[in-house]
């Protein structure tokens, strides 16, 4: 796990926070952003989160630990991938985190996600994230 590999987005969006941060913790909207997945937590900081499902074809079990968790503010936590290929060992956890900031009478989420198994699934991530954050934007 290289931590030194960094994917990262914000937008800007006149989207309430109240309704940013539902986007974000709801697992009914999470669920439309990330492929169908199923997110399971409490979202207390320390507590486990899941994230589960189908992705082409195939089962998944993903899993963390949520880390801080600010209402309307920060949400972070810790995160491993089956699809990484390495063992569920706390070394080969990523962390993500997410911002939202006022601006100017607007809102400015940010996502910044760290440790990846290669440049490639970095890079990967990296294509997808404008276009996560527009839909979270949507769903708020």
């Amino acid at each position: 796990m290289d931590k030194s590999l960094i994917a990262e987005a914000s937008i800007v969006t006149q989207k309430s926070r109240e309704d940013l941060w539902d986007a974000l913790t709801n697992p009914e909207k999470i669920a439309k952003y990330l492929f169908g997945t199923e997110t399971i937590t409490s979202w207390e900081e320390g507590s486990d989160i899941i994230f589960q499902g189908v992705y082409e074809g195939h089962k998944y079990k993903d899993k963390g630990k949520v880390v801080n968790f600010k209402p309307k503010q920060r949400l972070t936590y810790l995160y491993w991938s089956q699809f990484s290929g390495t063992e569920d060992k706390i070394e080969n956890y990523g962390e993500v985190d997410v911002t939202i900031n006022n601006e100017s009478n607007q809102q400015v989420l940010s996502w910044k996600q760290t440790g990846f198994t290669s440049p490639k699934n970095c890079e990967h991530t990296q294509n997808g994230l404008s276009a996560m954050l527009e839909q979270i934007c949507e769903l708020a």
